[in-house]
């Protein structure tokens, strides 16, 4: 069982609310006092674990980001937690699922631009982690693979890693995809050099004429610059604009 221990009442709060929200069996006590029979790790403030003495993992959390201790109590609880690995399936809107070991400790989506940014903040404080990219969405990936930089990174095969919906799952896919990714070996890549094909260049002309106010199309030019990610649509737009 987690216990709870720390005179910080913005800690206390925080971690308390973080447990609650994943359903996750806690007890508190006050700093000092004998823990339960059943504690196997506790949660306390910053600096407060010099003053414990108990014989079981002390986990400190710092007030208003409880999840990281959340999550090293829950790892404690499983008797370690494993490599940090971070999967993701490329597209419009990338799914990402973070897993320690094998347990999803995350899970996220988000336009393609924010990815980067995500992997350095679930990454940030891994001793060894990974990050594992799905070979779809070529355009999309080769772009966040060229902006990771703060984890080796393998793109993996994902054929058949998007599981049948059923009724009440839609909008799951890219995540149980990011995780089915996230637990496939791939190869270790740095960059991912991709020539646009034609078909991926009429895509992109199709969604600046969809975005495009007046039903303007870009030209093939523009989108391939679109494609490789030296300008988003409405700048393509704005560019086929100032040509006109």
């Amino acid at each position: 069982m987690i216990v709870v221990a720390t005179e910080d009442f913005e800690v206390y709060h925080d971690v308390v609310t973080a447990l609650r929200e994943r359903g996750i069996p806690f007890t508190t006590v006050e700093p000092g006092n004998e823990l339960p029979a059943k504690a196997a790790v506790v949660i306390t403030g910053e600096g407060e674990a010099s003053a414990l003495d108990v014989d079981v993992p002390v986990v400190e959390a710092a007030g208003g980001t409880p999840r990281d201790a959340v999550e090293e109590a829950i790892a404690h609880l499983r008797g370690g937690g494993g490599r940090r690995i971070v999967g993701i399936d490329p597209g419009e809107t990338p799914g990402i699922a973070v897993l320690d070991g094998d347990v999803v400790v995350a899970t996220f989506q988000v336009p393609p631009e924010e990815v980067p940014a995500v992997v350095h903040r679930e990454t940030a404080d891994a001793e060894d982690p990974l990050v594992r990219i799905g070979d779809g969405a070529r355009l999309v990936g080769a772009r966040i693979i060229d902006n990771i930089e703060d984890a080796p990174v393998e793109l993996v095969d994902e054929t058949g890693t998007t599981p049948y919906l059923g009724e009440g799952a839609r909008g799951a896919g890219d995540i149980l995809a990011a995780v089915n990714i996230a637990r496939l070996e791939g190869e270790l890549v740095e960059s991912r050099e991709i020539a646009p094909t034609e078909g991926e260049l009429d895509r992109i002309k199709e969604r600046s004429r969809e975005e495009s106010a007046t039903n303007r199309t870009i030209g093939s030019d523009l989108a391939r610059r679109v494609a490789l990610g030296e300008l988003t649509i409405e700048e393509a737009l704005d560019a086929h604009l100032d040509d006109e």
